[in-house]
C-alpha cells in the first residue's frame, strides 16, 4: 500500500504562488495531482512518470508545474498566479501505469486546501 502525505497548503492572496509538496512511502512510476475546487468534480492537474515526463490536463500547463524528485519519492506542484477560482482541496495521487481519465489513480493523499482570497 503507498501512502502519500501532502504539504503546503495555505492562503494566499490572487496572483500569487505556491508550491504544494507531497511524499510517498515508496517509489511508484507515476505521482499526480488532483484537484476539487468549489462546484466542480475532482479534476486531474497533472502528471509526471519516474522518467521525469510531465503531462499537463489542458489548461493547466501555463500556471501550473508539476516536478519530481525520485530520490525523495517526492512530487511537487507549484501554482502561480492564482486566482479565487484556484481555491479547493489540491490531492497528491500515484499510480503504477499512466493515468487516464475519466479512470482514476489508485492511491490517494488527504488533500491539503489552498486558498486564494484577498
Amino acid at each position: 500500500q503507498v501512502q502519500l502525505v501532502e504539504s503546503g497548503g495555505d492562503l494566499v492572496q490572487p496572483g500569487g504562488s505556491l508550491r504544494l509538496s507531497c511524499t510517498s512511502s515508496q517509489s511508484i512510476y507515476v505521482m499526480a495531482w488532483y484537484r476539487q475546487v468549489q462546484g466542480k468534480e475532482r479534476e486531474l492537474v497533472a502528471q509526471i512518470t519516474s522518467a521525469l515526463s510531465p503531462t499537463y490536463a489542458p489548461g493547466m500547463v501555463n500556471r501550473f508545474t508539476i516536478s519530481r524528485v525520485n530520490s525523495k519519492n517526492a512530487v511537487y506542484l507549484h501554482l502561480s498566479k492564482l486566482k479565487p477560482e484556484d481555491t479547493g482541496v489540491y490531492f497528491c495521487a500515484a499510480d503504477s501505469k499512466k493515468i487516464v481519465p475519466p479512470l482514476s489513480a489508485t492511491f490517494w493523499g488527504q488533500g491539503t486546501q489552498v486558498i486564494v482570497s484577498s
